[in-house]
């Protein structure tokens, strides 16, 4: 199965390692992984900061860089929530929109192709440990991603996975409004640790990359 592969911005600037590890599952999975390196961002950070004009130019990119692609496959559900619910509006009545509705319908966040698509559970990890998951707001709410991550969590031998409380309540981070609203933030950030702590949790798990 051939897969185009979309690295976000953070991924591609702050955290390389999450990029290559994912190459690393899909071929691992069966997949013959394509990297257009003409690739930039998918338009949300001027979206959400009400750049509207500037978004729509990015995402237009990003349609183009993508148009063909039957999978385009990211570690974001924050990246892939916005095309997913964003493109519509962005390009309504425009000359790319059925190319946008193609690239929209074609993308996924990362454990959702693995388990849904490819029907790959079981990757053979080991770690012993005991851990929490914290779902994001963008994989959650945008993508309605809930058990694809437990279950590949699931079948990691070793690791006993437990449920903490308000675990579908935000982190706090939210991409820029970590930095406007600081001390709620990190309010928002103490709850969600406090809450693996109950649990016993020495791990914390999240979605491979949110914003």
């Amino acid at each position: 199965m051939n897969v185009q592969l979309f690295i976000p911005c953070f991924v591609d600037q702050l955290y390389p390692e999450v990029g290559m590890n994912t190459v690393k599952l899909l071929e691992k999975a069966g997949c013959q992984v394509r990297y257009n390196p003409q690739q930039t961002c998918c338009g949300q950070p001027a979206y959400n900061a009400g750049f509207m004009k500037e978004a729509k130019a990015v995402s237009e990119k990003f349609v183009g860089d993508f148009s063909g692609s039957e999978y385009i496959v990211a570690p974001s559900g924050s990246c892939i929530g916005y095309v997913r619910s964003c493109f519509d509006e962005i390009f309504e009545n425009s000359a790319i929109q059925q190319d946008a509705k193609r690239v929209s319908n074609n993308s996924f966040e990362l454990t959702e192709f693995l388990v849904n698509i490819l029907k790959v559970e079981n990757f053979g990890a080991t770690l012993n440990a005991k851990a929490t998951y914290h779902d994001a707001c963008g994989s959650l709410r945008e993508c309605g991603i809930k058990k694809t991550p437990r279950t590949l969590l699931s079948h990691v031998k070793g690791l006993e996975l437990v449920e903490m409380k308000e675990c579908e309540t935000c982190c706090g981070f939210g991409g820029t409004f970590a930095i406007k609203y600081e001390p709620i933030s990190i309010g928002m950030a103490m709850t969600k640790v406090k809450s693996a702590l109950e649990v016993g949790a020495s791990t914390l798990f999240r979605p491979i990359f949110h914003a």
